[in-house]
C-alpha cells in the first residue's frame, strides 16, 4: 500500500510578554490566564483555530516547548492552493495569530468587546510543499502596530511554527455501508482493492433484506420491527483472500427514549469494534473499541458519536478517545486525533486518560501522538461512500488498516440508525403492500 502526501503545520509553545501589561502573578512569573488572553490562529481555505496564551511576565523562557495550540493538516491541494496567487489586495497567503485579551461576550447584560493586542504573519513559502521537517519560525516576535508606546516595549509573542511530514493512506468505500461494498485505496487516479465489507441484519428474510428496508418498500413486519428498534446489525470486513480481518456489531439497541422518538443520550446505541482472537478458534473476536451513538435535537440536528479505546482493566480502564458532533442533514466527519483530545481534556473539569501512544491501539506502533483517523460520511438519506484516511505510522500490516474500516463502518450506519422512529405506519401504505 501507497500513503498520499500530507503535512502538519503546528503551532506551540505560546507566550505573552509586555511592560504594558499588568497582573497579579505566583512566585514562578508565569500566569497562564485561559480566558484573558487569547489567539485566533487563521490559514486560507481552513476554519479559524482558537487557543489560550499564557501571559510571562519574567524574563523566564517558555517551558513547555512541546506545547501544541493548534494544528492544520495540508494534502497536496491544499498546498497548491495556498501557493497559487491570490486577488489584488491579497496576493499572497499567510499563516495569521491575531492575539486579543478579554473575550467575546457580555456582564450583566452589558457587551464586551475583546481588544486586539497585535498579529503575527507569516507568509506562505515553497518550503512548504519540499515534504521534509523544517521549523518555520520558534522564538520572541514584536506584535501590533506600535512595536514601542511612551518608551516601553510593545506586546511581544513567544511561538514555534513548525512543518512535519504526515502520509496517511486514504481508503473509500465504493457504494453506501449497506450495500456490502467494496473497499479500496486511493492512490491519485488508481484504485487498489483492498478490503470487502459484508453488511448483515439479524432476524430478517436473507432474499434481498437489504434492499427492502434501505429502498423504502419493506415488508411489514420489517417495519414494525424498525419501528420499535435498530438491532443486530454488523458489518464484517474482508481481506483480499475472503479472511475476516475486523467487524462492528451492535451490542447496545438504537431505541426512542421516554417521551420522544429518537435515540437520546440517556439512552444511546453501541457498536462494539472487534478484531480477530489470534489464540482463539475460527470466528472468535477480542474486542478493541466501543463505539456510542445518539441524536441532539436543536435548531440543527446532529449526530453524536463517542468512541472508546478498550483496554484491560489493569491498564486503567476504558479510553475517551474522540467525542464528534456530526450535522444529521449534511453530514460530516468524525475523526480521532490525541493531540486535539488532549487539548480539550486538558481545559476539562474532570481530566479523563488519554493514551500516550498508538501503542494502546492494540497491536499498532508506537507514536508521540498526533491525527490518528478520519471518517467523512454524508447525511440522512443520502447515498454517501464513507472517505477515510489513516495515518501511516499507525500502519504496520494490513489488519491494522482493517479495524479502521469497521470503525469508520459504524459511523456512517450511525447516521442512519440514529433517524428518528415512525410512530405509526400510514393505513394506506399497510393496505398497498
Amino acid at each position: 500500500m501507497d500513503p498520499q502526501a500530507f503535512i502538519r503545520l503546528s503551532i506551540g509553545s505560546l507566550g505573552l510578554r509586555s511592560t504594558g501589561i499588568e497582573l497579579s502573578t505566583g512566585k514562578s512569573g508565569i500566569q497562564r490566564l485561559s480566558s484573558s488572553y487569547v489567539c485566533e490562529i487563521r490559514l486560507r481555505g481552513f476554519p479559524v483555530q482558537t487557543s489560550s496564551v499564557p501571559l510571562i511576565t519574567s524574563a523566564e523562557v517558555i517551558r513547555d516547548t512541546q506545547n501544541i495550540a493548534s494544528s492544520f493538516y495540508l494534502e497536496e491541494s491544499d498546498l497548491n492552493a495556498l501557493l497559487a496567487p491570490g486577488c489584488f489586495y491579497n496576493p499572497h497567503a499567510c499563516l495569521e495569530i491575531a492575539v486579543f485579551s478579554g473575550k467575546k461576550g457580555s456582564h450583566c447584560g452589558v457587551g464586551v468587546k475583546r481588544q486586539q493586542i497585535g498579529i503575527f504573519k507569516m507568509q506562505v513559502g515553497p518550503e512548504w510543499g519540499e515534504g521534509k521537517p523544517v521549523i518555520l519560525f520558534n522564538g520572541w516576535t514584536c506584535i501590533g502596530k506600535n512595536k514601542q508606546e511612551n518608551g516601553k516595549p510593545g506586546a511581544e509573542l513567544h511561538l514555534k511554527v513548525k512543518l512535519d511530514p504526515d502520509p496517511r493512506y486514504v481508503f473509500r468505500f465504493e457504494d453506501i455501508t449497506t450495500l456490502s461494498p467494496q473497499i479500496v485505496l486511493l492512490q491519485g487516479s488508481i484504485k487498489q482493492p483492498i478490503f470487502s465489507c459484508k453488511f448483515s441484519k439479524d432476524r430478517v428474510s436473507q432474499i434481498d433484506s437489504l434492499s427492502t428496508y434501505w429502498s423504502g418498500s419493506p415488508d411489514i413486519s420489517d417495519l414494525e420491527s424498525e419501528r420499535r428498534e435498530r438491532k443486530g446489525w454488523k458489518v464484517k470486513i474482508h481481506d483480499l483472500s475472503g479472511s475476516a480481518v475486523a467487524a462492528a456489531f451492535i451490542t447496545t439497541p438504537f431505541v426512542p427514549s421516554s417521551g420522544c422518538d429518537w435515540v437520546a443520550r440517556s439512552n444511546p446505541g453501541a457498536w462494539l469494534i472487534v478484531r480477530p482472537d489470534v489464540v482463539g478458534r475460527s470466528e472468535s473476536w477480542q474486542p478493541w473499541g466501543k463505539l456510542e451513538a445518539w441524536r441532539e435535537r436543536g435548531i440543527k440536528d446532529s449526530i453524536c458519536c463517542k468512541f472508546h479505546l478498550l483496554s484491560e482493566p489493569q491498564d486503567g480502564g476504558n479510553l475517551l478517545m474522540s467525542e464528534i458532533h456530526i450535522n444529521a442533514e449534511k453530514g460530516g466527519e468524525f475523526f480521532i486525533d490525541t493531540e486535539k483530545h488532549m487539548r480539550t481534556v486538558a481545559s476539562a473539569a474532570s481530566p479523563i486518560p488519554s493514551p500516550q501512544s498508538s501503542g494502546d491501539f492494540g497491536a499498532l506502533s508506537p507514536v508521540a501522538g498526533g491525527f490518528v483517523m478520519s471518517c467523512r460520511v454524508q447525511g440522512e438519506g443520502k447515498r454517501g461512500k464513507p472517505l477515510v484516511q489513516l495515518a501511516l505510522r499507525h500502519v504496520t500490516c494490513v489488519e491494522d488498516a482493517a479495524i479502521f474500516m469497521a470503525l469508520a463502518a459504524a459511523v456512517d450506519l450511525s447516521i442512519e440508525a440514529c433517524k428518528p422512529f415512525r410512530r405509526k405506519i400510514r393505513r394506506g401504505f399497510r393496505n398497498s403492500i
